[in-house]
């Protein structure tokens, strides 16, 4: 009987006990873990939990991951391309114990790909864009490119 080794979990523990996510490690990351397209809820919170570390990142590590976390919270769910309230309340607990750019940069990237999301959701990416999240004024000061059109609910 072969012996299973839980992938993600292996990577991102040793990301984080060796203080750095290098360009090889987000290439292996999307190769060998996320090579099926398939992100679960436990990979996600595993993405923030590196997120979240004061690490030394990569700078394909920032794309990486919030292209990762939006797949996971619009497109691994039914219907694809809406953000419920439960992935919405999800995913601003998460951002909030990160306080990161990448955190915020996942939160705009949710609004800006999702068909559907509930009208809080909205309001309350806006209220985190006035808080002081670390870099997040830099961030914020950089031309963005034109939104598409949002369906809010609720």
């Amino acid at each position: 009987m072969p012996f299973i080794v839980d992938r993600s979990r292996s990577i991102i523990s040793a990301m984080i006990v060796g203080r750095k996510v290098t360009s090889i490690d987000v290439a292996w990351l999307r190769r060998e873990v996320f090579a099926d397209g398939v992100v679960t809820r436990e990979t996600a919170d595993e993405l923030f939990a590196v997120e979240r570390a004061d690490i030394e990142k990569a700078a394909e590590w920032t794309d990486f991951f919030v292209e990762m976390v939006t797949d996971y919270a619009l497109w691994q769910a039914r219907p694809t391309g809406v953000l419920s309230d439960e992935q919405a309340e999800w995913l601003l607990a998460q951002a909030d114990s990160c306080m990161t750019v990448g955190a915020f940069a996942t939160l705009v990237n949710v609004l800006g790909e999702a068909h559907r999301a509930p009208r809080w959701f909205l309001a309350a990416v806006r209220g985190r864009a006035q808080r002081q999240w670390k870099g997040l004024d830099v961030a914020i000061a950089l031309p963005a490119p034109p939104a598409p059109q949002l369906a809010l609910c609720g």
